[in-house]
């Protein structure tokens, strides 16, 4: 493979984490190791990128990786390097390390960096999506997304006991400031009564016409799923304004913030960050810059990172329907 001048290639990870990022690092740096490329490792994000906290990396650095939860590389969000100085600054420990291109593993804010770097210094970057948002355009699914539902489904399973048990209404936050595809995948997968989106909002007398429904049908306890972006204002919000409407149900709500994040990958957010650190790697050394590589129909792709941040996923209409369907 011609590699362009690419000797040693930098990876990092940014913003916040995702199940699978440990996986994609480890791709990245055996795919490098394979290729005869040096590869350094930056840790802390572009906070220390700017810092010049770089660390060679090798095939057995990567060994027992595969499975665990977060990122060894650590991740920030980096104020500085939101102005031009600080990005100045990280050109300059790019140099000075000999770094020749850049891979950053993160989300929408990762990737209006690593595209800026790319415009004003004319630095080879790659993008590999990670966010369980699952937001990011170019690519079917974000590395994290499914171990995230697979948390949420499994927590709200566990709620659903006692929702059952005490004939209770539970409202259940889940992550997604402007994205609905955790709450409306989870929401299907855990058979919520209605799940209530950003990009598609319930009204609040709509989902009480829903709970009368339901508790007309023989139904005595119910699941809603809140998007923690929900224009409702959240899970809380939204539970107040249901009971000052409709007080036959005891209310309950449960957030489920960081949990989210946590945990070993599933097999899926293996494969798919396998894939993409490999294939990541093997862009750079075609030529490719300034790029996002994705999975779309299974095959990998690479999208522009102007693209992948301007223009952005938007969750299945279809199964939102299905999921209305099947909450009778």
């Amino acid at each position: 493979m011609n590699n362009n001048g690419i000797k040693r290639i930098g990876v990092l990870t940014s913003g916040g984490d995702a199940p699978g990022m440990n996986a994609a690092i480890r791709a990245v740096v055996r795919a490098c190791v394979f290729h005869n490329i040096e590869v350094d490792g930056i840790f802390q994000g572009y906070t220390g990128l700017i810092a010049g906290d770089f660390k060679r990396l090798n095939e057995r650095s990567v060994a027992r990786i595969l499975g665990r939860g977060g990122t060894i590389l650590k991740s920030s969000r980096s104020k500085e390097f939101y102005e031009a100085e600080g990005r100045v600054k990280a050109a300059e420990q790019l140099k000075k390390h000999g770094i020749d291109a850049l891979i950053t593993i993160g989300g929408n804010g990762t990737f209006t960096g690593a595209h800026l770097l790319y415009q004003e210094h004319g630095i080879p970057v790659m993008g590999i999506p990670g966010s369980i948002d699952n937001d990011l355009y170019g690519t079917d699914h974000c590395i994290g997304f499914d171990t995230a539902t697979n948390t949420v489904v499994d927590a709200v399973d566990r709620i659903r006991d006692t929702a059952t048990s005490h004939n209770r209404l539970f409202f259940v936050e889940v992550m997604g400031r402007n994205s609905g595809f955790i709450a409306l995948k989870a929401g299907i997968a855990a058979g919520a009564i209605a799940i209530i989106l950003p990009e598609d909002e319930m009204s609040v007398d709509e989902l009480v016409d829903t709970l009368k429904a339901s508790e007309e049908s023989g139904k005595s306890s119910s699941i809603v799923i809140v998007a923690e972006g929900s224009k409702s204002g959240g899970a809380y919000e939204l539970a107040k304004k249901v009971t000052e409407k409709y007080a036959e149900y005891e209310t309950r709500v449960s957030v489920l913030g960081h949990l989210q994040r946590g945990g070993a990958p599933s097999c899926y957010d293996r494969v798919i960050s396998s894939r993409m650190g490999v294939a990541a790697v093997e862009g750079i050394l075609q030529g490719r810059k300034d790029v996002m590589v994705g999975l779309v129909n299974d095959q990998e792709t690479y999208t522009s990172l102007e693209e992948s941040i301007t223009r952005r996923n938007m969750p299945n209409r279809d199964e939102l329907r299905i999921a209305r369907i099947l909450s009778i």
